[in-house]
């Protein structure tokens, strides 16, 4: 099978072209060539010796995923829809993020430091990052993610993390104009892996991706500038703080076990003080000196003055010190099955509010892409239901995650007011004040 070198870092590049009787400066121009100026063809790679040139057509290439469909927001936001075979589809998004002037209207958006209308005051695109998928669905079914209403299909290769990168960097920046205008800074400034799936559990596939977004022979990122999230897959932490500590980000969700339990159902696994534990253990090696929690709020679930300072308590308290964290607060994006409400506007800049005044820094995510379905916790898009989970979910009564055996089916597009999804049952309201105590330690007091 003919290798795709997109998914090599340099070091396994290197090991690939040893094998071919080359030095390891060659994987180094591979790199530049693919990564750097986005070239796939090996007869342009002009500094190459020409007998290489000639033999890597045979061995290997630089293969894309096939763009299935691109969506653009009205707030700039991009969304494509990539094909990675067996009916599987994965969703990227590119959020800009503009000056005061807002994002240009109906034009190819500018390069970062210029303006639209040939440099006339538009929108000027300061930073621009990428959201991408580790996997194919995602088998974690959190239950406020359209994503894992879909159930799960398989884990990305390497090749298939970094695609989506290399497509999204070299489309933006020849159509932003930069090769005309001779350019050669970055169009993408941050990546999160923040799409489909949880990129913990495909750590294999991981890892050279990140490795490769950091390489400066590479995308010559920061360890800042980019974030794995994980909904909390305790010991895969600890080998990210060993291995590549960028950013982490937390799908918290709530601040009790029992309530986590329900929302994320991996907490059952990991719970909180042992999610906390590892947080704690990660910071020496992190890239910045706190830890980022993310936290939906839903509708009467989650959303209450009581679940706020059960936060605090939980994030100022924990093995007495407390964790370095920073909350960010997501407005939840409803979608069919999921039978959960977004809480209103006030009850979120309230919950912010009670956050910041006990002193842990707390943002509210700017909702962006949501008539794309790009935003957070939609990216499933309008791809319908692939792998049974909706009729298990009917079933069983509550959201599960797929059968071992299951066969993917051809992807099927509907118009969202069309998709046919039983929901599963409603989670239960708030518990009475005091009916659910969280221990620093881990212990738990069931409910009455």
């Amino acid at each position: 099978m003919t290798a795709n070198l997109l998914g090599f870092d340099l070091d396994g590049l290197a090991a690939f072209c040893e094998r071919l009787g080359e030095k390891r400066f060659r994987a180094v121009q591979l790199l530049r060539w693919m990564h750097q100026r986005g070239e796939s063809r090996f007869e342009q790679m002009s500094d190459l010796a020409r007998s290489l040139r000639e033999k890597l057509p045979g061995l290997c290439e630089v293969r894309a995923l096939p763009v299935l469909a691109q969506q653009e927001s009205a707030d700039g936001t991009i969304k494509w829809l990539f094909d990675v075979g067996d009916g599987n589809a994965i969703e990227t998004v590119f959020i800009p993020e503009y000056g005061d002037a807002g994002p240009p209207q109906g034009a190819v958006h500018p390069p970062r430091g210029a303006t639209a209308a040939g440099g006339q005051g538009g929108a000027v695109l300061g930073r621009g990052t990428l959201c991408i998928s580790s996997q194919a669905g995602c088998a974690v079914g959190c239950r406020f993610c359209s994503t894992g209403a879909q159930g799960f299909s398989r884990n990305l290769s390497t090749a298939e993390i970094v695609a989506q990168l290399w497509f999204a960097e070299h489309f933006l920046r020849r159509h932003l104009g930069h090769q005309a205008r001779g350019l050669s800074e970055r169009v993408i400034s941050n990546v999160v892996l923040m799409g489909m799936g949880e990129p913990l559990q495909n750590y294999a596939a991981l890892l050279p991706a990140l490795r490769l977004m950091l390489d400066d022979h590479g995308y010559g990122l920061s360890r800042r500038r980019v974030t794995v999230s994980t909904s909390g897959v305790v010991p895969m932490i600890e080998r990210l703080a060993a291995d590549c500590p960028v950013a982490l980000a937390v799908s918290l969700h709530a601040p009790t076990d029992a309530l986590r339990d329900e929302l994320v159902p991996l907490n059952r696994k990991y719970p909180i003080a042992e999610l906390l534990d590892a947080c704690l253990a990660y910071l020496p090696r992190a890239p910045r000196d706190f830890i980022t929690f993310e936290y939906c709020l839903l509708d009467g679930v989650n959303d209450q003055d009581l679940h706020a300072e059960q936060l605090i308590a939980l994030l100022r308290g924990h093995r007495g010190a407390g964790v370095p964290s920073k909350v960010n607060l997501i407005p939840f994006n409803p979608f069919p099955a999921s039978g959960l409400r977004c809480s209103s506007r006030a009850r979120v800049q309230a919950f912010a509010q009670r956050l910041n005044a006990a002193g842990i820094v707390t943002t509210v995510r700017k909702t962006r892409g949501d008539d794309i379905d790009a935003a957070c916790g939609q990216l499933a898009g309008e791809v319908l239901d692939r792998t049974g989970a909706a009729q298990r979910l009917e079933r069983l009564g509550r959201q599960t995650s797929p059968v071992p055996g299951d066969q993917a089916q051809p992807i099927v597009w509907q118009p969202r007011s069309e998709k046919n999804i039983t929901p599963p049952r409603p989670l239960r309201s708030l518990p009475p004040e005091g009916a659910v105590a969280v221990a620093s330690g881990g212990g738990r007091a069931p409910l009455p």
